[in-house]
Parts: structure tokens; C-alpha cells; sequence
């Protein structure tokens, strides 16, 4: 593979088509282990990027590492700029945009808090294992964060500098109040699951709503061990399904079930996302479509999520 693990591209390099220099390649290639080696020969120490990355088994410093960027990239004087640097810790603090299936941005309409405004905190907690906190407001865990629900607000919070601060993650907020609004019961899990084909709206998820997984797959489908780092991270419970599987807990009585099967030579990477069928009691196809796309992000996120 031309890019090597800091992320330059040797494909579009003159000195790689001149036979000048050889690609780095990832991490935890064989082209990796023979740089470092050359390195070591000819220039008396190896790259500290290369070096890191095939120490710790990383393919690419700016997709797979959490720390990056570290001091390896900061200290120069190649291969990025301090404006470059900065940039990607600036933007990998924010959260992305998020949108929904029509591709319009996501809106957490205030009509929605009006209704949800109306319900009993109390009664919302048994039928979720939420927990109350106020008369306007409740917390819950999303994977391996606590965030508050505050009613009165009309938004989430996260705890920060030992107060709520408001968070901005409006995927979130809006499976979170369409979750709130719509449970009416507590419904059984881990008898019935299914895949989003077996689901009443299965037509759904075709085309472009069909589930977006491809992230996940160009990130872990040859990388099961960062998958299972990440999905433990997030407090997956290991299934003994697939290659590895894991079940997720965006709302407690909510699980997600991320199965893959690792690529190989003969086969293609894949992942699949089941479901307990009673989240269609509480979510109609478009809602079941963000919360995947929400866990997802945590998932590629791994170390970083928010």
C-alpha cells in the first residue's frame, strides 16, 4: 500500500517513481518493518512516526490513533505544518454535522420537547431505567457517557468542570426525545433478534438509507483488535458471534448488536447491525437509521467519543 502510516500518499511522489525512495506503508506492513530497518542502517535512527506506529500496531496515525496528533508530529519539522496540526485537534473536538435520511440537517423540532414536557419523569424512568434527577430533568447512560435529559432547557447535557453543560449533539438529542416520547411499556429484550431486513419497515433501509456502515468497515475490516478496543471502550458486551461481536447500549433497555467478519484474501470485509424487534415499539425506520448512525460515529470515534 502507497501511503504510509503519517498519511502521505508515495503513489504521487516523484522521488517513488524515480525509484528514489520506497513507501513507508502502514504501520503494521511489511514495507514499515523494512524502512525502519534501512533507516536504522543508513541515517543511525528510524522515523519517530514509522517507529510509533509499528511499535503500537497502527496502520495510519490520522484514522487510527486517538492521540493523534502527538508529539511525533508537533516536534517536525515533518511531515505537517503547526496550522495542519492545529486544525485536526480543533475539528476532531467538534462533533460532525449530522443528517438526516432526506440528507437535510437534523432539527430537533420544539414541538417534540412540548410533548415530551408532558409526560411524568417518574414514569419515563421505570419504563427506561432512566434516572430521575429533578422534576424536569433525568440521565441516562449513551454507551459509556452519562447524560442528562433537562427538560426545561429542551436539551442535553454532559458533565463538565462538576456542573451540565449543554452539549451540542443534535443526532442524539433527537433519537433521545423521539425515545422519550414514544416508549409506553417495558418491552422484553434478547428473545428476538433481528437484522433490518426482518423489520416491519425493512423497505426502508434500501438504497440511500440503507444502514451506514462502510465507515466502519474501511476503519476495522482489517483491524479486528481495534474493533474489540473500541467496542470495549464503549462497554460492549463480547458476543460469541462472527468474528467479534458486540452488544451496545445507547439507552439501557436499547441494545445494538455490531457483528464483523474480518477481510481477508478470498473475502470482503463485512458488518452487520441486529436488533431486539421491540425497538420497533419506540422507534419508527428513520429513528432507527440515526441511532445506528450515532453509534457508529462512537464507534469510529473509539477513544475519542465524546
Amino acid at each position: 500500500m502507497p501511503t504510509g502510516a503519517c498519511g502521505i500518499n508515495c503513489d504521487v511522489c516523484k522521488l517513488n517513481l524515480l525509484g528514489t525512495c520506497s513507501t513507508c506503508g502502514p504501520g503494521t506492513s511489511r514495507e514499515a518493518e523494512k524502512k525502519l530497518a534501512a533507516q536504522q542502517r543508513l541515517l543511525g535512527s528510524p522515523c519517530p512516526i514509522l517507529a510509533c506506529a509499528r511499535l503500537n500496531q497502527v496502520q495510519f496515525c490520522m484514522r487510527d490513533c486517538s492521540q493523534f496528533p502527538c508529539e511525533n508530529f508537533s516536534n517536525g519539522p515533518y511531515p505537517f505544518s503547526e496550522g495542519f496540526l492545529a486544525m485536526q485537534k480543533r475539528r476532531r473536538q467538534q462533533m460532525p454535522p449530522a443528517f438526516a435520511p432526506n440528507q437535510e440537517r437534523v432539527h430537533v423540532a420544539s414541538e417534540y420537547w412540548d410533548e415530551l414536557q408532558k409526560r411524568d419523569i417518574n414514569t419515563l424512568c421505570n419504563l427506561t431505567l432512566f434516572t430521575p434527577v429533578s422534576s424536569q430533568r433525568l440521565s441516562f447512560r449513551f454507551l459509556n457517557q452519562t447524560v442528562l435529559v433537562d427538560l426545561e432547557d429542551r436539551c442535553l447535557k454532559r458533565p463538565e468542570n462538576n456542573a451540565w453543560q449543554k452539549t451540542d449533539d443534535p443526532l442524539l438529542e433527537l433519537v433521545t426525545v423521539l425515545y422519550l416520547i414514544r416508549v409506553k411499556e417495558v418491552y422484553p429484550i434478547g428473545k428476538d433478534i433481528v437484522g433490518a431486513k426482518d423489520l416491519k419497515e425493512a423497505h426502508f433501509f434500501q438504497g440511500p438509507h440503507a444502514l451506514k456502515v462502510g465507515s466502519l468497515i474501511k476503519r476495522y475490516g482489517h483491524d479486528l483488535n481495534g474493533f474489540k478496543q473500541a467496542a470495549e471502550y464503549l462497554r460492549g458486551e463480547s458476543l460469541d458471534m462472527a468474528d467479534a461481536a458486540y452488544k451496545l447500549l445507547p439507552f439501557p433497555r436499547i441494545p445494538l448488536y455490531y457483528l464483523l467478519w474480518e477481510g481477508d484474501e478470498e473475502f470482503k470485509p463485512e458488518i452487520n447491525v441486529l436488533f431486539d424487534r421491540s425497538i420497533e415499539k419506540v422507534f419508527a425506520a428513520d429513528g432507527i437509521w440515526g441511532l445506528v448512525n450515532r453509534v457508529s460515529l462512537a464507534l469510529l470515534e473509539g477513544s475519542e467519543s465524546r
